[in-house]
């Protein structure tokens, strides 16, 4: 052993674990028993990792006893201890899961804490419980000895600038044979987590699932253990509350919201596992993370794998749970985790499950299902790209706002078709304001003609894909042409079909030449009544919306639109009638007023300005 290994050593925290420390010391939030919740989670992990390496080591569970964890209250000196005999931790383990977080999105989680009123949930889902601790105490020791060392070490920090690293000494070392003691010294006000009840009460709400016994070591009468211990996932379901639920929700999840929707069998057959999946009310913090991770836990045989074993698809990324099999083999690796045969299946199967169980919340119980779909959906559309399967199902399953209004399902869209009307029509854009009054609506609109408004960024991906519900084809406004000529205009818009007065031919021919190659073509709409003119994508490639986001990050380059003109339009009429500078005026003016409804700026604004001003003083 060198001697920076046996020496003391004070080392700094990471600037992310001091700022979170400097909340926690400062302790802003009201929901304290957080802390208690988080060490016991931590103590289960750890217990749960000693079991998986006992598999390939069974030497590392020789000493140490059955695992546990047992919680130790002192009123004097005021400590709290949580002590667990799992796998424990050597020197470089307590320095970089004690000093540092190693969490992407650990700056927008700071941001969100600062902000929250109450960042109880937070901590738990971005897994910094530990530092939870100091809310409650002012100084932490934690002494650790990895199963099979032959070292054991002592961390030591009152929540300042930095922590204390040495070797434990002799008579730490003795009491810690394998695992994790942590001593928390309390601050004054906290003195009620020395009490027996108080701990029991904080057991009982949010760890009384944890599968090792919890053993409450009072100072004066025996030990005694204060939770259930018992999987819940393979306990019948007729012996279960809504309570229960809930209580194993926020265990499993690192939660405070309530289940939105709870999915909870055992699948027998050919492959026999529980499952007991929920999926939040309120949106996870991690959710847009670009890993893109899943957060359900795989058990065999009730013994902890993985949470990282992808057993949903990507765009079921918000649910969350335990997958526990009785089939496969204990010694799982990551190679065998993606290449396995039986996860794949279960994984199928799975993803079937959870959305047949959307579809029925969302026949149901549609205010349950808005929060899903609220906190979700455009996490759900993701698959409508991906998932070529399920693609019908996802589409079903979605809820759109349209020119009639919200939450609508594309069923009711289907019912509710026009007289004549073949297609299912959308258009993208950025928002809702914005779509509704784009010129691109104004014949449909006419016709009475429902069009769905979508406004999530995925939108624009997942309309590339050819897409079809009910054998009803989804058209873009936004691209190729539109014929709504078998369709009838309602009365109110009879007027707006008036045969043109100019001549189409002469009319473009003009613009285009005007225009030169600043578009691909020219031609007369059948989109536009009321405004001049807009721009829409050629029948192949992607849509506009689409073209544009890819653009502004640099992954394409937008390609040249259509100019489509209103024959019925005074200006377009008038560019006819023009001589040449005012026709070029008149046709640059009909491109620029597109660009500008579609969101873009003009090439050359101040070209635009002074042609504009050119147009009003000939006007005046």
């Amino acid at each position: 052993m060198t001697t920076t290994d046996t020496a003391a050593q004070s080392q700094p925290f990471q600037a992310e674990v001091a700022e979170l420390l400097n909340l926690m010391v400062h302790s802003v939030y009201s929901e304290t028993d957080i802390f208690l919740r988080e060490l016991i989670s931590n103590a289960s992990d750890a217990l749960d990792k000693l079991r998986y390496e006992s598999i390939a080591t069974p030497e590392l569970m020789a000493e140490g006893g059955e695992p546990k964890i047992r919680i130790v209250p002192k009123k004097q000196p005021d400590t709290l201890s949580v002590i667990d005999n799992g796998l424990g931790m050597d020197r470089q383990e307590l320095i970089d899961n004690l000093g540092t977080i190693a969490k992407s999105g650990t700056k927008s989680f700071l941001s969100k804490l600062t902000e929250a009123k109450d960042g109880a949930s937070l901590i738990g889902q971005f897994g910094v419980g530990f530092y939870a601790a100091f809310m409650v105490a002012d100084r932490i020791v934690v002494t650790s000895r990895r199963a099979g060392s032959k070292e054991a070490w002592t961390w030591s920090s009152s929540g300042g600038a930095g922590f204390e690293i040495a070797p434990a000494s002799e008579e730490d070392a003795q009491r810690v044979v394998r695992g994790t003691e942590i001593v928390l010294h309390l601050k004054k006000d906290a003195a009620k987590y020395l009490e027996a009840y108080e701990i029991e009460r904080v057991v009982s709400a949010y760890s009384d699932n944890i599968q090792f016994p919890i053993e409450l070591v009072p100072e004066d009468g025996e030990p005694r253990q204060i939770n259930s211990a018992s999987a819940l996932w393979q306990r019948s379901k007729s012996e279960l509350t809504a309570e229960d639920y809930a209580q194993a929700y926020k265990q499993i999840a690192g939660a405070f919201d309530e289940p939105a929707m709870t999915l909870h069998y055992r699948a027998e057959g050919r492959y026999s596992y529980a499952v007991l999946l929920f999926a939040p009310s309120t949106k996870p913090f991690d959710l847009f993370e670009p890993a893109r991770k899943g957060r359900v836990k795989l058990y065999v045989r009730r013994v902890f794998i993985t949470d990282d074993a992808d057993l949903l698809p990507s765009y079921l990324r918000f649910i969350r749970g335990v997958i526990d099999s009785e089939d496969l083999p204990l010694n799982l690796s990551r190679e065998m985790l993606q290449n396995n045969p039986q996860l794949a299946q279960i994984r199928k199967a799975v993803t079937g499950k959870v959305i047949g169980e959307l579809e029925s919340l969302g026949e149901k119980d549609p205010e349950a299902f808005g929060k899903i779909w609220d906190g979700f959906g455009l996490v759900i559309k993701e698959g409508i790209w991906e998932d070529f399967e399920r693609r019908e199902k996802l589409l079903a399953l979605s809820r759109f706002t349209t020119t009639k209004g919200e939450n609508r399902t594309l069923k009711q869209y289907v019912e509710d078709l026009k007289e004549n009307q073949t297609e299912i029509y959308y258009l993208v854009g950025d928002s809702i304001e914005r779509l509704k009054s784009n010129p691109k609506l104004e014949s449909a609109a006419a016709r009475g003609i429902e069009v769905l408004l979508l406004t999530d960024p995925v939108d624009a991906f997942w309309t590339s894909a050819p897409l079809d519900f009910g054998g009803k084809p989804l058209k873009s406004l936004s691209q190729g042409d539109v014929d709504f000529g078998l369709i009838p205009t309602t009365e109110e818009h009879k007027d707006e079909e008036a045969k043109p007065e100019t001549d189409e031919a002469l009319t473009i021919a003009a613009i285009k030449d005007a225009l030169g190659d600043k578009v691909s073509d020219v031609r007369a709409s059948q989109r536009l009544t009321a405004s001049a003119s807009c721009l829409v994508a050629g029948g192949l490639g992607p849509d506009r919306a689409l073209e544009r986001m890819l653009a502004q990050q640099n992954r394409g380059t937008a390609s040249k639109p259509i100019l489509e003109v209103n024959l019925r339009h005074p200006i377009v009429a008038a560019v006819a009638k023009a001589n040449a500078a005012d026709a070029a005026d008149l046709s640059l003016l009909l491109l620029e007023q597109a660009q500008i409804l579609d969101g873009e700026l003009p090439e050359d604004p101040a070209a635009f300005s002074a042609r504009l001003n050119r147009l009003v003083l000939r006007a005046l």
